[in-house]
């Protein structure tokens, strides 16, 4: 049981897209990968995270890479660090891609 809870307690390395326009800045959806697996979870900001100025810039399409641990509620950060999106796992480099089209296009009606 000891060995379990240790486990838990660890700090695991993710990297994650972000999914959706950030409304609420202490939880954040994204495509996460951890050890090549990808889902969609929840990124929780504590309050150290909230003055850090990636996560201040943060939009839809940033690639991260963080560190922290999961829980049922998602993905609780310890540190973040803005990444190119050729730096981020193949598992996450199409969504990053997709991501990315959809948003020049999006925004394509408003460049003159």
């Amino acid at each position: 049981m000891t060995t379990s809870f240790a486990a838990a307690e660890e700090n695991v390395i993710a990297f994650a897209v972000v999914s959706e326009l950030p409304k609420d800045k202490t939880r954040i959806p994204a495509k996460v990968a951890i050890d090549g697996a990808v889902g969609d979870m929840k990124l929780l900001a504590s309050d150290q995270i909230l003055s850090n100025l990636v996560w201040k810039k943060l939009e839809i399409c940033h690639a991260l890479k963080l560190e922290g641990q999961t829980s049922t509620e998602g993905f609780r950060i310890h540190s973040v660090r803005a990444i190119d999106g050729a730096m981020l796992p193949m598992v996450l480099q199409g969504f990053a891609g997709d991501c990315l089209l959809k948003k020049a296009l999006e925004m394509a009606p408003f460049v003159d």
